[in-house]
């Protein structure tokens, strides 16, 4: 019986539904040979072309074991694992350790999605491991144990100890620094919007919309008086109706970054839940491979769309010719499809195999009415604008104030999704007089950048070619763990050693850590997936400038200071010191200002102001679970249980 490997027990266990008792499936269980994790040193020998160290992982020593014996009495062995540069790594490891009988026949197959058909097409139209795509993942993986390795002594000695560098979650953090940076830069400048409430049968809102024919621009109260001033003692009238369909177009189907982003935005979730739920979702059978850069759909799978919005919603829900999106992304492969639904007819609530949750159903219906709409007809709505003119008591031109309002003609794609409520406008004619209700002016100032949601990272680093979108979820994952960032209110705050960090390296290794350079070696190991560029001498070209600069940043780098955060309070056990609050890996402690000559330190608690517990009124804590989950819990713990992952409403007086 013939042999067919797979990477997790889930995909096994869907493919042994389909493929009955022709063939034997196993799992890998993951990466099966890798460079040493714990005490293994570098493991690259870089003097004889960065040759990797590999050794079977010690949890799945029993595992390999296992798929030796299974694959002895296997004709064929075929290595069925996913169809990136991971599984095509896993693939090439798998075959080198079970590939000891010279005569053993190994097959790569490849399938987008886990069905019936797809499984059995690739069956017959087996390859061979794309040695070039194994390339790109190895060149990644030494080029990133190269700077961890590398560069993480020289933070111990330079910064503190326990510090760690990443090639690009390193660079991760410093988007986060820099975006902070900007914040505190920022100086908020004074402006105003002016309302005006009319009246003709009906009441009318328009906005001042321009002064003597350019853009209303109010920076300052004196100007804001002398304008409401005007505005209180005009005549008013319709000078114009402008009335104009608008469309609106779906949005393509779901990319891996897209995905993400959607499930932070929609659900609350990180990156790494959703990735989480989309690969079971994937392995189950649910829908098509849940890691791919392209935006393009299959000719079947746009067919099985459009048939099922036809007979559903009817022929005007349909759009002429089908329509394709083209993707962004040079290094997409459009033999991958976007993420869709294997079965369309298949609604979030059929989803009965074990293990599904609500979870699984809310983002199956996620994808499925994306991919559903990225196929449907155009919404279409009817906007109106009225313009209205503020003839001044004093010399000048009219003022100029607009109403807007939207009426929707007809939902198209918005039938799946949440649509708008229209904004209806009074039925008036051009020369309408009109007279005043009241002026309405709101002192406003402009606002600073808004740091970044995992949303809005993952779109960042999408944007300038960091890391790739099946990497975000463990970029993301690794530089909260570190300590470097923390997630407050749904946005990412840099930590102080975060800052540290970045400093340290943008001072002494800034080509490094650039972003344009981080981008083209992601570039570059797409190069080398194609087969054209060769991993050796690309890593080489990395590693010859960063070995020289480390010896020298290792004697003349000066030390950075981490910055503290001052109580006020003094230190009990040294009359010089006093009590300041420091980052560890662990998060916030207290400690004296003149360690390490003074070892004093207390835990850090973080009181939430104003706010007491609804049990016993004592005060809240702001506190961590074990995985990591912020939520707030009573002082007198455990005299008092009370804890919430929301704060209570009620607040001292």
């Amino acid at each position: 019986m013939d042999l067919v490997i797979v990477e997790s027990p889930t995909k096994a266990k869907t493919l042994t539904k389909f493929l009955g008792g022709k063939y034997k499936i196993e799992a890998s269980m993951g990466h099966v040979r890798d460079l040493p994790e714990k005490g293994g040193g570098l493991a690259i020998d870089i003097d004889h072309d960065f040759e990797p160290n590999y050794q079977v992982l010690s949890n799945k020593k029993a595992q390999v074991a296992m798929l030796k014996k299974l694959a002895k009495d296997a004709d064929v062995v075929y290595l069925a694992t996913d169809p990136d540069r991971e599984g095509e790594a896993i693939s090439y490891h798998v075959q080198y350790l079970l590939g000891t009988d010279k005569k053993k026949i190994f097959k790569r197959v490849t399938f987008h999605e886990i069905t019936k058909t797809a499984i059995e097409e690739a069956l017959k139209h087996p390859g061979e491991v794309n040695m070039p795509m194994v390339n790109a993942q190895q060149a990644r993986r030494v080029l990133d144990r190269l700077v961890g390795y590398t560069l993480s002594p020289v933070l111990w000695k330079k910064v503190r100890r326990g510090l760690s560098a990443g090639r690009v979650q390193s660079v991760a953090v410093r988007l986060i620094v820099d975006k902070e940076r900007e914040i505190r830069a920022f100086v908020p400048e004074e402006y105003w919007e002016i309302f005006v409430d009319l009246k003709a049968k009906e009441e009318l809102r328009v906005q001042l919309y321009k002064i003597d024919g350019k853009p209303a621009k109010i920076s300052n109260g004196e100007l804001a008086k002398t304008i409401i001033s005007d505005l209180q003692t005009a005549s008013y009238k319709v000078s114009d109706i402008e009335q104009v369909e608008q469309h609106s177009s779906p949005f393509p189907p779901f990319t891996t970054s897209l995905l993400q982003r959607a499930g932070s935005n929609v659900f609350s979730w990180s990156a790494k839940m959703t990735m989480q739920i989309a690969q079971s979702l994937y392995e189950h059978g649910y829908i098509t491979y849940h890691r791919t850069d392209s935006f393009n759909l299959a000719d079947e799978a746009i067919a099985m769309a459009r048939d099922f919005v036809t007979k559903t919603y009817g022929a005007e829900y349909l759009p002429a010719e089908k329509r394709v999106y083209k993707t962004k992304s040079a290094s997409a492969q459009e033999a991958h499809e976007a993420i869709r639904p294997t079965d369309v007819t298949r609604m979030g609530s059929d989803l009965t195999a074990a293990g599904m949750t609500s979870r699984h159903q809310k983002l199956y219906d996620l994808i499925r009415s994306r991919f559903l709409q990225c196929q449907m007809a155009d919404a279409r709505f009817d906007k109106t604008s009225i313009l209205v003119e503020a003839l001044r008591q004093a010399q000048g031109k009219p003022y100029l104030l607009k109403a807007d309002g939207k009426r929707m003609i007809f939902d198209g794609y918005l039938k799946l999704g949440k649509t708008a409520d229209d904004v209806f406008l009074p039925e008036l004619k051009v020369n309408d007089p009109l007279s005043l209700v009241k002026v309405d002016p709101t002192q406003k100032f402009t606002n600073p950048p808004a740091r970044y949601s995992e949303a809005g990272l993952i779109k960042e680093l999408e944007k300038r070619g960091i890391g790739r979108p099946s990497t975000y979820a463990a970029i993301i994952s690794t530089i909260q763990d570190r300590g470097y960032v923390v997630k407050e209110e749904k946005s990412f705050h840099p930590t102080a050693i975060g800052e540290a960090v970045v400093d340290f390296l943008v001072t002494n290794f800034g080509q490094v850590f650039a972003y344009e350079f981080t981008a083209k070696m992601e570039k570059d190991l797409d190069l080398i997936a194609e087969g054209k560029k060769l991993w050796v001498p690309t890593v080489r070209e990395f590693w010859d400038p960063l070995a020289a600069q480390v010896k020298i940043v290792e004697e003349t780098g000066e030390r950075v200071k981490v910055q503290v955060q001052s109580t006020g309070e003094k230190c009990p056990d040294c009359p010089e010191g006093e009590i300041v609050i420091r980052t560890g890996k662990f998060g916030k402690f207290l400690s004296c200002s003149t360690y390490p000559d003074c070892k004093y330190t207390k835990p850090y608690i973080e009181y939430v102001k104003d706010v007491v517990c609804p049990t016993d009124g004592g005060r809240v804590r702001a506190m961590k679970s074990k995985k990591g989950a912020k939520f707030f819990g009573c002082e007198n713990y455990p005299n008092c249980k009370w804890a919430a992952w929301k704060l209570p409403a009620k607040a001292t007086e």
